[in-house]
């Protein structure tokens, strides 16, 4: 496989992470290379995780992963979406949170790491090898995003705190509507 061909799906596994990412960065109450950095590692660990265990589970169940890859993670974003609006709708915008620990990031990463699954499982049936060069790419570049849309998320959140949690929920639900309307067939 070649080096732009990794970049390719590298740079299209991230966008999902780098959309919740400056989601994430919009409900902070501070942004710094700390908070950035969790965010990054979550993110870009899950991407680099997930294609990993998809290889190993190999071509062999790549039509279960397929079938329900876009649902789980329509769900899961869904469910991350409405409860970030509920809890903006609910509290004030100083008191919401825009958290960078593991109840609040594993799921998010769970989320936008499904379709790398696949990626896994396709590149045990197209037979990659070595499997270390496209997980360390992808990993890295959706660490680099995820950090990036952070601090950016961040920015626009200090212009915007009272509805961010509001809009960054909104985004997450639209999210995981694409994923459910391009598996579908629905979009392009």
């Amino acid at each position: 496989m070649a080096f732009w061909e990794v970049m390719l799906i590298a740079l299209a596994l991230s966008m999902d992470a780098l959309a919740v990412s400056v989601c994430k960065g919009c409900a902070a109450d501070r942004a710094d290379a700390k908070h950035a950095c969790a965010v990054g590692l979550y993110f870009g660990g899950f991407q680099t995780l997930m294609p990993f265990l998809g290889y190993m589970l190999g071509a062999r169940f790549s039509s279960l992963i397929e079938n329900v890859d876009h649902w789980i993670g329509f769900i899961l974003l869904l469910i991350i979406g409405a409860k970030m609006v509920l809890d903006a709708r609910g509290k004030a915008s100083e008191e919401m949170d825009g958290g960078v620990g593991f109840r609040e990031m594993l799921p998010l990463a769970v989320a936008t790491s499904i379709d790398a699954l696949a990626v896994g499982i396709t590149f045990a049936a197209l037979g990659v090898s070595p499997l270390a060069p496209p997980l360390v790419i992808i990993g890295a570049t959706t660490f680099a995003l995820s950090f990036t849309g952070y601090i950016v998320g961040r920015k626009i959140g200090a212009v915007f705190q009272k509805n961010a949690a509001t809009v960054g929920g909104t985004v997450l639900m639209f999210l995981g509507l694409k994923i459910l309307a391009e598996h579908m067939g629905w979009i392009g």
